[in-house]
């Protein structure tokens, strides 16, 4: 499918030198939720039963783990001085963006599915089956991202940033797709009455917003209209 949607040149946003220190420590808290997410099972269970000693120590680790790979300067977005300074430029891609964004993706993925597949699940057999899902599929279904990852398969983890600028959107317009799909879901799931939420009908009504959310916000990023959801291309060579 050709793409009609905006579009932004390389060559005339502005070259940012240096990063601030707010824009460096406003990047921090993305990482520490990546990572934080990481152990799915315990995830699901901080969303069940609520903030454990579990969740505490791990918390304590992944502070721990990012801050000091952030004054090291090994976090994307939390460097002094940005990595790429034009979107089209052909860069070798840095160990710590790789593995970065490796698990960024397994936030996004990983969550998404199991949660659409716990909710078809629901609506067909009237029967919940979330924490098996998350504690059978969840690390295989994270081994394989980590490998597509390892890999270089997977948008901004290759050997080169020579398709950032395109590559940027997908990952952008699949964190807004996913975040405003779950964040609807958990609200769904916090208001609506206990003997409607456990119901199929129930089910099938948060089935529905849950895949509408993504479908509605992924046409809004493939359009470009989300923020950083602009492929970013090189522009054209003016020849005599």
């Amino acid at each position: 499918m050709q793409y009609s949607g905006r579009i932004e040149y390389a060559g005339q946003r502005k070259i940012r030198a240096h990063n601030t220190l707010r824009y460096r420590f406003a990047h921090w808290p993305i990482w520490i939720w990546v990572f934080f997410l990481t152990p799915g099972p315990l995830t699901f269970s901080l969303f069940a039963h609520g903030f454990g000693w579990a969740n505490t120590i791990w918390l304590a680790a992944v502070l721990i783990g990012t801050g000091t790979a952030g004054l090291y300067a090994q976090l994307p977005g939390v460097e002094p001085c940005p990595y790429i300074l034009r979107f089209d430029e052909d860069k070798p891609n840095p160990l710590y963006r790789k593995v970065c964004y490796t698990f960024a993706w397994n936030a996004v993925f990983n969550f998404a599915l199991l949660n659409l597949a716990g909710l078809l699940f629901a609506s067909i057999t009237d029967v919940w089956a979330m924490k098996q899902l998350y504690h059978y599929a969840y690390f295989p279904l994270c081994a394989l991202i980590l490998l597509l990852g390892a890999l270089g398969k997977l948008p901004r983890v290759g050997p080169s940033t020579k398709g950032e600028g395109t590559e940027r959107r997908y990952f952008y317009g699949s964190v807004w797709a996913v975040t405003i799909a779950q964040t609807l879901l958990l609200i769904l799931w916090k208001v609506m009455p206990q003997a409607l939420s456990q119901s199929r009908t129930g089910s099938v009504i948060k089935l529905l917003v849950y895949v509408a959310a993504l479908v509605f916000m992924g046409l809004l990023a493939w359009r470009g209209v989300l923020p950083r959801t602009r492929p970013i291309v090189a522009g054209e060579m003016m020849v005599d």
